[in-house]
Parts: C-alpha cells; sequence; structure tokens
C-alpha cells in the first residue's frame, strides 16, 4: 500500500507540473486608440491639463475630494442603503465562488467508500454445487475519474473564470464611484434648484411690491390700466415660477432619497448654493494613459484576457483527454477481518480519449476566436468613450471661467438697467414696458447665472468621476 501511495503522489506532482502550461494564446494590451495627450485649442485653455495634480485622482478618497460635510453624509448612506450597490457586490461574491469552482477542478476528489456485501448463492450457480452464502467487506480510498491537465484545459477555464470574477470586481468598484458622482451631483442640483426658489421667491415680493405701488398709482389715475395688467402679469410670472422651482426642489430630494435608499432629514439637505464648499480642484495630468485604470476601462481588459484564457480551452479540445480512477484498500470476507494484514487491495485505471472528429469542436474553437475580436473591439470603445467623457468634461472645464465672468458682468448691468428703468417711470420719464424688459432680463441672468454655478460643481464632479476618482483606495477606508 506505501509504494502504490507514492506512485499516485508521483503521478499527481507530473500533472500539476505539466498543467502549469496552457494553450492559450499570449496575451498584449492592445494598442490605446486614443491620442496620447489630451486635446488642445480654445475650448481647453482654462482647463490647464499640463498643471500635475497634487494626488493622483484615482487615489483622491471622494471624502478629500467632497469636504462639504453634509454631502459627506448622505454620500455615506448612501453607500450603506443602495440596492444597486448591494446587487453588485453580490456578483462579485457570486464571480469568486464561481472562480473557486474551476478552480477546484484542478484537484482531484477523494473519496473514503466503504461497502458490505451479504447473499446467497443456490446451488446450481454454485461451484461446489451447494447453496453457500458469501458476504464481502471493503473500505477503499480513492480517486474518481480525475482529467490530469496534460494541455491545460481546465487551467484555461480556471483563468478565464479568474479574469470574470476580477472584470466583475472592476463593475463593482465602477458602481461605487457612479453613486458618489451621482448623489453628489443631484445634490448640487438641488442646491441650484433651492438657490433659484429663493431667487423666484425674492422676485415676487419685488414684482408684487411694484404691483401695488402701480395700483395705488392707477386708483388715483396717475398710471394707466395697461401699466397696471402689466404688473399683474409679472406678479403671475413670479409666482409660476415659485411654483416651478418648488416642484424641482422637491423631484431633487426624491431622487436623493431613491439614491440614498432612505428618507433624508432636512439638515443634509441644501438651502442654496451660499455656503457650500465646493469640490476640490483637480488635473487629469500630462497623458491619456490615466484612462487605462478606469475601473470600466479594466474591467473589459479582463474580459479580453478571459476570451483569450477561453482559446485555451478551446485549443486543448483538440488533444487527447487522460483521466485517472484508482484507489487503494483493505478487503475481507469477515467484517472482524477487514484490516488485517495482508487484506490490502489497490485499483489503478487510467482512461486516455483521443479525439478524431467532432466537427462541433472546430466551431467551438472559431467562437472563441471570434469572442476574442469582439472583446478586443469592446475594449477600444471603452476607452475611446472614456477618453471623450475626459475631453468633453475639461472642454467645459476650460470654458466655465469666462461663462461665470460673463454672466456676473451680464447680471450686474441687467441690475442697473432695472433700477435706472424703474426710476425714470417713477418720475414719469418712461413706460412701464421698459421696467417690465429689464425686470424679465434681471431674472434671466440670475437664473442663468446660478445654473452655472451649480455647473462648476458638477463639473469637478463629472470630471473625477471620468477619471476615476477615487478607485484606486480600498472600499474600508471611503
Amino acid at each position: 500500500m506505501k509504494s502504490n501511495g507514492s506512485r499516485i503522489l508521483v503521478l499527481g506532482m507530473i500533472a500539476v507540473l505539466l498543467g502549469g502550461c496552457t494553450l492559450a494564446p499570449k496575451y498584449q494590451r492592445p494598442a490605446s486608440p486614443v491620442p496620447s495627450g489630451w486635446p488642445t485649442g480654445a475650448a481647453y485653455q482654462g482647463a490647464k491639463p499640463d498643471e500635475p495634480a497634487l494626488t493622483a485622482v484615482a487615489e483622491l478618497p471622494w471624502r478629500e475630494f467632497l469636504p462639504e460635510k453634509r454631502l459627506q453624509k448622505v454620500i455615506e448612506t448612501a453607500l450603506n442603503n443602495s440596492r444597486d450597490l448591494r446587487l453588485t457586490t453580490l456578483n462579485v461574491e457570486r464571480a469568486r465562488a464561481l472562480y473557486g469552482v474551476q478552480r477546484a477542478e484542478l484537484l482531484p476528489v477523494v473519496d473514503v467508500m466503504g461497502s458490505g456485501l451479504k447473499e446467497r448463492v443456490p446451488a446450481d450457480l454454485s461451484s461446489s454445487g451447494h447453496s453457500t452464502t458469501r458476504e464481502v467487506y471493503s473500505v477503499d480510498l480513492g480517486v474518481t475519474a480525475w482529467e490530469i491537465d496534460f494541455f491545460g484545459r481546465i487551467r484555461s477555464l480556471k483563468d478565464r473564470a479568474l479574469q470574470e470574477y476580477l472584470a466583475t470586481d472592476q463593475a463593482r468598484r465602477n458602481a461605487r464611484i457612479l453613486l458618489v458622482s451621482e448623489v453628489a451631483n443631484v445634490w448640487f442640483a438641488m442646491a441650484a434648484d433651492a438657490e433659484n426658489l429663493k431667487l423666484s421667491r425674492s422676485t415676487l415680493e419685488a414684482q408684487q411690491a411694484s404691483y401695488d405701488l402701480i395700483r395705488k398709482r392707477y386708483d388715483v389715475g396717475l398710471s394707466s390700466e395697461l401699466d397696471l395688467r402689466r404688473a399683474q402679469t409679472q406678479v403671475d410670472t413670479a409666482r409660476r415660477n415659485v411654483a416651478v422651482y418648488t416642484q424641482l426642489t422637491a423631484q431633487d430630494e426624491n431622487a436623493l432619497n431613491l439614491l440614498v435608499g432612505t428618507p433624508l432629514p432636512g439638515e443634509l439637505l441644501p438651502a442654496g448654493l451660499d455656503g457650500v464648499l465646493p469640490p476640490r480642484e483637480i488635473s487629469p495630468g500630462l497623458s491619456s494613459e490615466v484612462l487605462l485604470n478606469r475601473p470600466d476601462v479594466l474591467a473589459a481588459e479582463h474580459r479580453l484576457k478571459a476570451a483569450h484564457a477561453n482559446i485555451g480551452a478551446a485549443r486543448a479540445a483538440f488533444f487527447p483527454r487522460i483521466s485517472l480512477t484508482t484507489a487503494i484498500g483493505t478487503a475481507s470476507a469477515d467484517l472482524s477481518g477487514l484490516f488485517k494484514s495482508g487484506q490490502d487491495t489497490w485499483m489503478f485505471a487510467p482512461q486516455i480519449a483521443v479525439p478524431i472528429f467532432d466537427a462541433r469542436t472546430w466551431s467551438a474553437y472559431d467562437v472563441t476566436k471570434v469572442e476574442r475580436d469582439i472583446s478586443v473591439t469592446q475594449y477600444e470603445q471603452t476607452i475611446q468613450t472614456a477618453f471623450r467623457e475626459v475631453a468633453d468634461a475639461l472642454a467645459q472645464r476650460g470654458t466655465i471661467g469666462e461663462q461665470l465672468a460673463a454672466q456676473e458682468s451680464l447680471v450686474e448691468a441687467t441690475a442697473r438697467t432695472y433700477r435706472l428703468a424703474d426710476a425714470r417711470y417713477t418720475r414719469g420719464v418712461d413706460s412701464y414696458l421698459n421696467v417690465l424688459d429689464a425686470q424679465r432680463s434681471l431674472f434671466s441672468a440670475q437664473q442663468v447665472l446660478t445654473a452655472l454655478r451649480g455647473s462648476r460643481f458638477t463639473n469637478q464632479v463629472n470630471l473625477y468621476k471620468v477619471l476615476g476618482g477615487g478607485t484606486a483606495m480600498d472600499s474600508r477606508y471611503q
């Protein structure tokens, strides 16, 4: 029994050594289908992508990027409660378990089998001519149909399962940063809508005061009915705007509650843009190679590696498949003599299956090569999409400062125009129509300015997201 055990051990070691090789093609990362640097031109002059970031974006935790304490608490709640993120995490756990199952295929399944048999043999079937009762008892330790992975078929399938697990884990990381950025964007959008709601309410108060004044002038014959009705239209428009932004802020809160997974307390919600801490300034650096570390790009690359491994498994199907069944044990006609000296048994039954012709094998091989080409295309497409997203964010960042400066100047000019028109109307020099036009222009300019202030915040969040912000950090520390 000792020599047979050593023989099995030697065979197992040979199988492991030979199984270290696979027939998968050597993996080489495809060339990047995008320029090595970021776009340049008039739209990107303010973006300053050549400024080195103090901390690589992928290594910048979201808490450092978003210093607003109320927003941090909202994001923490979302990360703890999000059903989408929970589902993604469960998918990772499933992929990891499946990888464990596939990896276990490399190892033999060792079983201990005990059996007992007692039967009566009639006289005409007995060699002695007399009926007999036969008893057989045995205990065996053995391996059944263990495939020895000489050509790496099982190892290739194991590698494919590993890459699929890693791709799923990258999808989890991507879902995490998407959730952080989505919550931040909705929170800043709510801040902008709340700011416009305050603006609409103050405008309504001013319009109502103007209407009351004109109403008094109309009652004593100093203003026309036309001026009175025009003032009324401004009041009604302002009332409508208050209702619109009341609706928008309520919808923003509903969106936040959905993302977070639970109703949020009022103290965590923004009342406007004033006093809100902006996101930290970041830089994409000089090279677009930073995109290769984005979770969605890494996931696409892992799927490409899985396709390569699958080709190795398909190639191995053309070669002989060797399996081994072996057992060592003891047997006796008496249960009491089962473990006595001299009762040992052994069995060694290798099997080889040599494929001669199977059209399905060739078709399966062709399928794996096409799947590899599809994965290459998807990988390149993912990089191109990532480059476009960063370029768009940089274009907005490069122009948002000039837009804000111009809009602030416009608000100041329209406010001055409104004050002059109102003063001329009060002195009876001009008609109320000019006041009406100035009021509309001022309110519109103030709305645009608020939208641009909010866009500046969301642009920083989007740039952080498309650069793979925070994904290099372990989730336990975020």
